[in-house]
């Protein structure tokens, strides 16, 4: 079952969703501000997160935007506005799906699920072929999704392992951010912030750093490539 981080201010609903999502046997954390949300984000792994829009310290818009900042965790925005414009900015946002208050519970474990089974199928940058891609002392399994370095499995989130495929199946070439930003954030626009912060904490799993690269060269201004240590 998931493990479901409910971000929602309003007691009565949240106690609700608390109740369903656990009978369900999911593993459930939940907050009711857009801070706590941040923080229980960076100190925990959850397969999705269920955001109320009208928090009390920061509309959930702003906050999708900060979770999408320092995580690819999926997220399900739950708001009382129908607005079509306002949803489909949230989407392109980074949200994965949206639901309208007030929704059944039925309606709610659907959209989950589905949600859940294009976490578990991968994001953009998985390629079709079952062939280890391998790049010096890197070996990544995009079938397996997964990934090690000289011979040690690599902990890598879904984003991250996307981003290490997507490079490594374009070995010494230099990659632009917009063609990230389409290709493994399924996004025709976005802050450079965000492929910033997966480069740091990818990096930091390979050993090396910005100052320092060995496998990831980001050459400003243009993109980044990924090749063997020299």
């Amino acid at each position: 079952m998931a493990s479901v981080l409910v971000v929602e201010d309003d007691q009565f609903v949240r106690s609700a969703l608390i109740r369903h999502l656990t009978d369900a046997s999911h593993t459930v954390r939940s907050v009711g501000t857009a801070l706590e949300a941040l923080r229980e984000v960076a100190h925990f792994r959850f397969d999705v997160v269920i955001l109320d829009l009208g928090l009390p310290d920061l509309d959930g818009a702003e906050a999708l935007k900060m979770l999408r900042g320092i995580t690819d965790v999926p997220v399900i925005i739950a708001t009382a506005r129908d607005d079509e414009t306002e949803i489909v900015r949230l989407l392109n946002d980074g949200a994965d799906d949206y639901l309208t208050k007030p929704f059944s519970v039925e309606h709610l474990s659907a959209r989950m699920a589905a949600v859940l089974r294009r976490a578990g199928a991968g994001g953009g940058g998985e390629s079709p072929t079952s062939s280890v891609l391998r790049v010096g002392g890197l070996a990544i399994d995009p079938l397996r999704r997964q990934a090690s370095l000289d011979g040690t499995a690599l902990d890598l989130t879904r984003r991250e392992f996307d981003l290490l495929a997507f490079l490594a199946g374009r070995p010494g070439l230099v990659v632009p951010r917009k063609e990230l930003l389409s290709e493994v954030w399924q996004q025709s626009y976005g802050d450079d912030q965000t492929i910033d912060v997966h480069l740091s904490w990818l990096r930091r799993k390979l050993g090396e750093t910005a100052a320092k690269p060995r496998y990831l060269h980001t050459l400003r201004g243009v993109g980044v490539k990924l090749e063997p240590p020299r």
